[in-house]
């Protein structure tokens, strides 16, 4: 049966024939079988079944594009510390950061790191997320490595939230390789790339080239194999430093690079010339009470397609808001309201090599889509620090609704 929905106050999307948003007032849509078939007006027959939009904002779904869901603890002493003075860097020299968070997973429960992950992955909804991207990082063994894409996995099977896995063994080097870089980087490419290769557990590899962490060339031994094996390419790049990374990601011809906080104008022109999509976090810079943030606005302006997301982790952001994400990339990236929804729905979807299936509501995409409690785009980021959605759809399906 064909579903309509009905009396949409605003539906804003991004429309290929513009190349950009556009707001359409007072319209219908017609999905069928989880996808979108027809928008307009006076559409409605008698054989379909309705939705009432009750005048309401339509957008579609959020795909946030660089998360961290697998953890098995929190770390907020960590926040504390940072109030108090203390840098990232400093945190993790003292055993904190990635390293106390691999550690923590390592030991823990499994089956607990599943259900914790499960209840993380389904609170994406009632933020209007549809679809994100999964990395996994927190293990740093080959066996938690593989835990936490299969959990992943076994999670996407079930989940009505589409996940896109993304292999980060290269997150950091682990305790016992800290004086021994070159036999981490031997068992991440003959050890666990063939093993999630052979078992398609990854649509992704990832590394974070950075200084302190993985210098350009280790970046460059795990992400080529990677790519050799018909893994999408991704690299935390320059999040401190301009080390090389984004130059890296260029070469490689990467999916995206991330963060790039610190990123040069020769970088930008680099991503530019070789299709690179920018993933930049101004959650991750808020959270870290940083006054520093990636800049965006440079690099939407020279024409980057721009794309947010929120950097969910235990640590460094610890939130799965794309609203909050959209606010302040208002506020302190100058992106317009119109850009940041853009840049959380089809840029990302771009960067994730899934935009002619998701991040639009054009004919013949998936139906993802949230209700918001209001009329107009621009309350998105306005309501701040909230969670002003109504209902969320998957292919047509509801999947989270607001309940008093």
């Amino acid at each position: 049966m064909k579903t309509i929905i009905k009396n949409i106050g605003q539906l804003v999307t991004y429309n290929s024939e513009m190349q950009g948003m556009k707001v359409f007032q007072n319209v219908e849509m017609i999905m069928e079988d989880g996808k979108i078939i027809e928008t307009g007006t006076d559409l409605y027959s008698s054989e379909m079944e309705v939705i009432d939009a009750k005048g309401k904002l339509v957008t579609p779904g959020f795909i946030d594009a660089h998360t961290h869901p697998v953890f098995y603890k929190t770390r907020e002493k960590e926040f504390e510390m940072r109030i108090m003075g203390k840098t990232y860097h400093e945190i993790a020299a003292a055993g904190g950061g990635i390293r106390a968070s691999a550690r923590r997973l390592r030991e823990g429960d499994p089956k607990i790191l599943k259900q914790q992950t499960l209840q993380n992955i389904k609170r994406f909804f009632c933020f209007g997320t549809t679809t994100i991207e999964a990395k996994s990082g927190y293990g740093l063994s080959t066996a938690s490595e593989l835990t936490s894409l299969r959990i992943l996995k076994e999670i996407n099977e079930t989940c009505d939230l589409d996940i896109l896995a993304t292999f980060l063994g290269a997150h950091e080097f682990p305790e016992s390789y800290q004086n021994d870089h070159e036999g981490y980087i031997d068992k991440i490419v003959g050890e666990m790339l063939p093993v999630i290769v052979r078992e398609n557990l990854a649509q992704f590899c990832d590394a974070f080239c950075e200084e302190g962490v993985f210098s350009v060339e280790e970046t460059r031994r795990v992400l080529e194999p990677a790519k050799s094996l018909g893994l999408g390419i991704r690299i935390h790049a320059d999040e401190f430093k301009p080390i090389g990374g984004v130059e890296l990601a260029a070469k490689l011809g990467a999916c995206s690079a991330d963060h790039l906080i610190a990123i040069t104008d020769e970088g930008i022109e680099a991503l530019k010339e070789n299709n690179v999509v920018p993933v930049v976090l101004p959650a991750t810079m808020f959270f870290l009470g940083s006054e520093k943030y990636a800049p965006a606005r440079k690099m939407w302006d020279q024409g980057l397609p721009v794309a947010i997301a929120t950097d969910f982790n235990p640590g460094s952001s610890h939130t799965q808001s794309m609203p909050f994400v959209i606010t302040t990339a208002c506020l302190k990236m100058r992106l317009t309201p119109l850009e940041a929804l853009q840049a959380a729905t089809f840029h990302a979807a771009k960067s994730l090599k899934i935009e002619n299936k998701v991040g639009s509501l054009e004919i013949g995409k998936q139906a993802d889509f949230c209700i918001w409690e209001f009329d107009n785009y621009q309350g998105i980021p306005y309501y701040l620090a909230s969670t002003p959605v109504y209902q969320v759809y998957k292919k047509g399906k509801k999947v989270w609704e607001f309940e008093i």
